[in-house]
């Protein structure tokens, strides 16, 4: 479902893939070939939410704008990200080419660098800065290092294996 609210109107690539089973509300820009799979939910009503080119949204995430005590916060997600299954983005800024595990979620305010590996289930915390090149997890997110080459796959190529699974959705009429 894409849906209008106070005034903006979703802006979508015409080379996306939405999944009529997703949910993108108000002032949110998802860019070319960037994929939003079943129960998603992308809400921009509480600041714009920008996602770049070739994402990948997976199933039951959700995206949304707005930080305590703003009228208006957005969020910005780079390009090559890969949103893992139900994980929470409640950023401020996601850099490029990231993987952000399953059921992870990044609270208000939170920066991601370039090139990093956010593990499924982490918590990274309100306001936290996590640089460029990081391997992070835990309750509370830690830096582990930096992310091996073989845990970069994910940000370098999950959107080629969606691309395929795209095709096949298209080809089936869903």
């Amino acid at each position: 479902m894409i849906r209008s609210f106070n005034g903006k109107t979703p802006k979508i690539s015409p080379t996306a893939y939405v999944d009529e089973m997703a949910v993108v509300i108000g002032d949110v820009e998802i860019g070319d070939e960037t994929s939003v799979w079943p129960g998603a939910v992308i809400r921009g009503d509480m600041g714009k939410i920008t996602i770049g080119k070739q994402c990948v949204i997976e199933d039951n995430c959700v995206i949304h704008s707005g930080m305590p005590g703003k009228e208006s916060s957005p969020v910005t997600i780079g390009d090559r990200v890969t949103v893992g299954h139900c994980a929470v983005v409640h950023s401020l800024q996601v850099g490029s080419h990231i993987l952000i595990g399953m059921n992870a979620s990044l609270l208000h305010g939170s920066i991601i660098g370039d090139y990093c590996i956010i593990a499924a289930q982490s918590l990274v915390g309100a306001g936290k800065e996590i640089p460029a090149r990081s391997l992070v997890m835990g309750v509370p997110a830690q830096i582990k290092g930096e992310p091996t080459e073989h845990q970069l796959w994910w940000p370098r190529h999950s959107f080629e294996a969606y691309q395929n699974c795209i095709l096949k959705h298209l080809k089936s009429g869903s």
